[in-house]
């Protein structure tokens, strides 16, 4: 009896060992080396369907290919909807001894101006290589031979964010072929319409709270810091958006016939967006950066991102940067106010000799979490009011017009909220000791990203933290024509994923 319960002792402790094997660094880049090319060809085909949020039909075929992607990989799959939209949601088998971990995806890319490509369609995938100053396309039978990393993927959504999530699923096949299973237990939220500030997937999961309980959120989505190297960042600023018109005459006027006689409002703007920053950039509007302190472990974080101001400034095409931080990282600590655009008459072949019956200038501001939307946008609306201006809803009325000399409206929308999670903590530890198991101290962590994502609702639903992992290059193009992620990202990205997985977490 004693024989057997030894061996059985033995066969437990072997087969629990199995099943929970923990790849080796070399292992990781072997096997994710092997599969590279596998992938790449499954990611053509996925970046081949076109993914507008906005278009019903992308929307269920991506739906689709994504449903199919999860369950032949042994995943359930349900389908969520709070209002019309589908969200799909996919879960592995459970194991009580194990953390559990929800997978944020996006699917859905910006739309695209296919004149505006230097390729026959962002949706037709093209895999070039750098001549010159230049891209030139490549055929994809060059994946056959050996596969150059600083060759690039061109497609929409091939960096935001399919890219992403199609490292995560690699690094799942790879577990699989490699007889191993992941060190934590996974969860999938997928999301359809991120580029429209995923507008229903905060009701999604507060209906479905207990679907979605899990002790930390995963983010594949977000590019590297400028230096490319494996990153981790641990929030997002929030954004919300204003327009503020300043009215003149009734009417475009005569600039000949009423030149110093009839008010020009793009002075006026002028002078008011002027009076907005200092010469060193820093917001002037009363309180707007109030509430924001760091500790001395916070900035040496921050410290210890490799930036060289110098470099920064040269590659971006300026000869001095704004005074708001002391470095780039320091500076996305705090609320940003930015002039996305200024409109007034006419320019370029359509000039015209005209006074502008108003002037139009759209603000963003990007905010973090001590800065509130609501506070920042109370803020610059009580700013314009303390300059002199008379607010209306719409065009004034010719009382008003008679009336107020400084007219203006102020219109806003409030966007994404800001999230933050702790540098210190079993879920950061987790994804730290990770990224260090393959890349040891050649990997950063930023404490928040510039960008905005639209996850604060659900994650302060959930109450778990939240971090991403940040893969596509920084020179990717996002949102625009050409939008690419080079194949050594690609690479590392998978490798990150395969680190996570196959790292305990305690």
């Amino acid at each position: 009896m004693k024989s057997i319960c030894f061996y059985f002792i033995l066969f437990f402790c072997f087969t629990s060992q199995f099943s929970f094997a923990q790849l080796s660094k070399e292992e990781i880049i072997l096997e994710s080396n092997k599969e590279l090319r596998t992938s790449l060809q499954t990611f053509r085909e996925y970046l081949s369907i076109p993914n507008n949020g906005k278009t019903p039909a992308d929307i269920q075929a991506n739906l689709e290919w994504c449903k199919d992607a999860f369950e032949s990989r042994g995943f359930k799959t349900k389908v969520l909807k709070s209002g019309s939209i589908p969200h799909l949601f996919s879960e592995g088998k459970s194991d009580p001894k194990k953390k559990t971990i929800l997978v944020y995806m996006q699917i859905d890319g910006q739309p695209v101006d296919s004149s505006a490509w230097d390729q026959e369609s962002p949706y037709i995938p093209a895999l070039k290589m750098k001549v010159g100053d230049g891209w030139e396309e490549i055929n994809w039978n060059f994946l056959e031979g050996p596969i150059d990393p600083e060759w690039k993927i061109f497609a929409r959504s091939a960096s935001d964010s399919k890219g992403p999530g199609m490292a995560f699923l690699t690094a799942l096949d790879i577990l699989d072929k490699t007889g191993n299973e992941p060190s934590v237990n996974l969860k999938f939220i997928l999301d359809f319409q991120e580029e429209m500030s995923s507008p229903e997937l905060a009701d999604v999961v507060a209906e479905n709270k207990k679907l979605f309980e899990s002790d930390g959120i995963l983010i594949m989505d977000g590019t590297r810091h400028i230096s490319n190297l494996p990153n981790l960042t641990y929030g997002a600023r929030g954004i919300a958006t204003a327009t503020i018109k300043v009215f003149g005459a009734k009417n475009d006027l005569h600039s000949g016939q009423y030149g110093n006689f009839a008010p020009n409002p793009v002075f006026a703007l002028s002078r008011l967006l002027a009076a907005i920053k200092d010469e060193n950039g820093k917001v002037l509007i009363p309180d707007f950066y109030a509430g924001i302190e760091f500790t001395d472990a916070e900035i040496k974080a921050m410290n210890e991102v490799p930036e060289d101001l110098e470099t920064i400034e040269n590659e971006l095409g300026f000869a001095e940067s704004e005074k708001v931080g002391n470095s780039l990282q320091e500076a996305l600590q705090f609320p940003s106010l930015n002039v996305r655009g200024i409109r007034a008459g006419w320019v370029g072949e359509e000039v015209r000799t005209l006074i502008p019956s108003e002037a139009i200038a759209e603000i963003d501001m990007r905010l973090v979490k001590e800065t509130p939307a609501e506070r920042q946008i109370n803020l610059l609306r009580q700013f314009v009011i303390d300059h002199g201006y008379h607010l209306v809803d719409g065009e004034p009325t010719d009382e008003e017009r008679k009336t107020y000399p400084k007219l203006a409206s102020f219109d806003f929308r409030l966007g994404s909220d800001p999230f933050r999670a702790e540098m210190d903590s079993p879920f950061s530890n987790w994804l730290k000791d990770g990224m260090s198991y393959v890349f040891g101290t050649n990997y950063i962590n930023t404490r928040t990203t510039g960008g905005s994502q639209p996850m604060a609702p659900f994650i302060n639903i959930l109450g778990v933290p939240a971090v991403s992992v940040r893969i596509p290059n920084p020179d990717n193009s996002i949102h625009a024509p050409n939008e690419n992620i080079r194949i050594g990202n690609y690479l590392e990205g998978i490798q990150t994923c395969l680190a996570l997985l196959s790292i305990p977490f305690n």
